[in-house]
């Protein structure tokens, strides 16, 4: 609050109390100058719910005592606060890379947030399936065929040696070898195999995954395929 809005302010406390009420010239100064200080960043009142005349008259609706500055800063203090926990970081619109740009968008945000000049942003709720996909989205995963890009796939092929394999095995027409599970070295369903290291003593020194599934896994994994298959045929006919 400026001064003049700080005057506003002590004239209409003075309505409501009036022992605040300065004749004296020289106190008045001296109480505007003192409230000035104390609320100078505090805004006399915000598009969204603050109002420091809504203070006082609070205060005095709960309180026989004369109110001090302290008692408008508290409520805004609370009202910084309460919006703040409401308000759940947007994605900003800068570059991810500048990361100065990045961070003052959010800063900005914020406390655009704290002053009451917007309101806070809410987390949004998970959707459930039958809302669809984006169409946006959806013309995106028709074009590429999957979420991640052929060129990004390509580039993580040393990384997911395992993955590669079999997302190539599937391609071809070939039985999924990790739709079983490994009778040599245990692997569940959906993880790859793994090899084991023997020490001296024949302990088991480290365990490596595998990149290229067990032959005998491969050859479940066709049987299991094959029976499929055979049981699928019935039904069809």
């Amino acid at each position: 609050m400026d001064r003049r809005e700080i005057a506003a302010l002590l004239a209409y406390i003075g309505r409501l109390d009036p022992r605040s009420i300065r004749t004296d010239e020289g106190e008045a100064r001296d109480q505007l100058a003192q409230w000035h200080e104390l609320l100078g960043d505090v805004p006399m009142a915000t598009p969204h719910g603050w109002d420091a005349l809504a203070a006082a008259r609070q205060h005095y609706r709960t309180s026989p005592y004369q109110i001090q500055p302290a008692d408008v800063v508290r409520p805004w203090e609370s009202y910084r606060r309460n919006r703040l926990a409401l308000h759940s970081d947007p994605t900003p619109s800068a570059d991810p890379d500048d990361q100065a740009a990045w961070t003052a968008e959010l800063v900005g945000t914020r406390r655009a947030v704290a002053a009451g000049i917007a309101q806070p942003t809410q987390a949004r709720a998970i959707t459930s399936s039958q809302e669809g996909v984006n169409p946006r989205l959806q013309a995106r995963l028709d074009q590429i065929g999957s979420c991640i890009p052929p060129a990004a796939r390509a580039a993580l092929i040393p990384f997911r040696p395992a993955r590669a394999a079999r997302e190539a095995a599937v391609a071809q027409g070939l039985p999924d070898a990790l739709s079983v599970r490994c009778e040599w070295c245990l692997a569940p369903v959906g993880e790859p195999c793994r090899r084991r290291r023997i020490g001296p003593n024949d302990g088991v020194r480290a365990i490596t995954p595998r990149a290229t599934p067990h032959p005998g896994r491969l050859d479940l994994a066709a049987q299991q395929a094959q029976h499929t298959e055979q049981d699928q045929q019935p039904a069809l006919a």
